[in-house]
Formats: C-alpha cells, sequence, structure tokens
C-alpha cells in the first residue's frame, strides 16, 4: 500500500495535466466516482482541488510522518506545504496571496477496493494553516501545531 500512498501523493504535488488527461492521471489511482468522507464525489472534483493547492502553494510539497496497513485499508498522516503564491480555497472561503511559507498536517484513511482508491476518510488542520496565514489569530500569539 506504501506504493499507493506514494502514486496519490505524487497526484497532488506533481503538476496535474491540463485537460482530461489530469482526469486520466487520477483514475490510475482513485475511482470515478469514489466516496469522500462518506459523500459520492467526481473525481473531477478531486482533480480541481489539486490544481487549486498546486496553483496556491508553490512548490506544493508533502512529507508522510506515519502510516499504516489494514486489509482493504491504509492510513497515513502527512503535511503539505509551500510559499502561498495564489488564492487558497479553504472552508471559511478565499485566502489571498501572502507570500508566507505554510503547511497543512493531515491524516488520509483510504478505503482500497480492487487495487484502487474508493474511499477517502480526511481529516486537515485547517486552522494551523489559516493561522500561518495571517488569516486568523490565536489567542496569546500560539501556533496551533506548536
Amino acid at each position: 500500500m506504501v506504493d499507493l500512498i506514494d502514486r496519490a501523493l505524487r497526484l497532488w504535488s506533481d503538476p496535474v495535466p491540463v485537460g482530461e488527461e489530469g482526469l486520466a492521471s487520477f483514475r490510475t489511482v482513485y475511482t470515478d466516482p469514489l466516496r469522500v468522507n462518506g459523500v459520492p464525489t467526481a473525481l473531477v472534483e478531486l482533480v480541481e482541488r489539486a490544481r487549486m493547492l498546486q496553483r496556491a502553494l508553490d512548490p506544493l510539497s508533502h512529507e508522510v510522518f506515519e502510516q499504516f496497513d489494514a486489509p482493504g485499508r491504509c492510513a497515513f498522516v502527512f503535511r503539505l506545504y509551500g510559499r502561498h503564491v495564489g488564492p487558497l480555497v479553504t472552508p471559511l472561503g478565499d485566502v489571498a496571496a501572502t507570500g508566507q511559507v505554510v503547511e497543512m498536517r493531515g491524516m488520509d484513511i483510504f478505503e482500497i477496493d480492487d487495487g484502487g482508491v474508493a474511499g477517502v476518510w480526511a481529516i486537515a488542520d485547517w486552522l494551523a494553516l489559516l493561522s500561518q496565514a495571517g488569516t486568523v489569530a490565536l489567542a496569546g500569539g500560539e501556533s496551533p501545531t506548536g
């Protein structure tokens, strides 16, 4: 499953090909549609999300801290990071480029079916990223990632 995680993360950090090629590249790892946090989602939504992150963070890089495998599942803890150079779509709205180096830590659980990712349960620390970008201020001025 390590290979599957590596291939998935490369899809997010390597430039996504334009047009249908981008969707075809994501289909080498993910089913279409797939479930994201239990919600059926068209794969094109993930492709567009990856493109947005790549426009927002330059370069968009990743690091895996831990990973675990189980029958039909794998989980991994990671961080995405880069210089914030473009608009970033967040749960609190769009954030204009700040020029700051920011990171988001998260954890994904992949549901594997026939060698592909059929579902993803994802948790992301948007608060830390928004704090680093100066969009939100935390009481006491402390960073949520320590």
